[in-house]
């Protein structure tokens, strides 16, 4: 009788995935999102409708998905949240928007980031993020809004991001960056001062020439 009950429950499982794959990667993205929620202080509970017991976390507050149930947005800017960003976020393969700017996020960027091929803006600006840029970030093709200014970031500009020809909007001031600034591909265009009070950051690199990152 248990082997029976075991076999058709493995076997509605593999239907579910065939059919009704959305279910499915919901409950991933929904792990995924609560592993981000018990990582967070939440004094103001904009959080409480993370419920981990519903299958699919389209129902929950500041998520947005779309027709398929697939999470594309997660709109948690100005929140009063603190605590540290999860590598589970990378799950979220259809993810389009991550909006965590002004909270008191500590710790470091995750390189599961890079993960995120659809992401479209990345929205980190004001918190208290420490540690270096991910050069993985450097694989997210299709992004636009890279802004991770007003944090205490370390280290190089990733040349790779110099790479990502949809970029257009790219804001890293007022952190602790050094080496030089990049030039190449979208840097073309980016504005300096999105690059201001950053005292070691040197630039910027002149074209042709090897990047001097001495102070680095």
């Amino acid at each position: 009788m248990e082997t029976s009950v075991l076999t058709f429950v493995a076997s509605l499982v593999t239907l579910l995935a065939i059919y009704c794959p959305g279910i499915v990667s919901s409950n991933s993205e929904g792990d995924a999102l609560y592993a981000l929620r018990s990582s967070l202080s939440d004094p103001d509970n904009v959080l409480r409708s993370w419920d981990p017991t519903l299958v699919n976390p389209c129902t929950w507050f500041h998520i947005t998905c779309n027709q398929d149930n697939r999470v594309t947005r997660v709109d948690l800017g100005n929140s009063n949240l603190s605590g540290h960003l999860v590598p589970d976020l990378g799950r979220l393969e259809h993810l389009q928007y991550l909006e965590l700017y002004k909270n008191n996020i500590q710790g470091t960027i995750p390189a599961e980031l890079g993960n995120l091929k659809s992401l479209i803006s990345l929205d980190l600006y004001n918190n208290n993020l420490t540690g270096t840029i991910p050069q993985e970030l450097g694989n997210l093709k299709s992004l636009v809004f890279l802004r991770l200014n007003d944090n205490r970031l370390t280290g190089r500009i990733p040349r790779d991001l110099a790479k990502i020809s949809s970029l257009k909007v790219v804001d890293v001031s007022s952190n602790d960056l050094c080496g030089t600034i990049p030039t190449t591909g979208p840097f073309e265009h980016i504005p300096l001062n999105n690059f201001e009070n950053n005292p070691r950051l040197e630039g910027p690199e002149l074209q042709g020439l090897v990047a001097y990152d001495m102070n680095c």
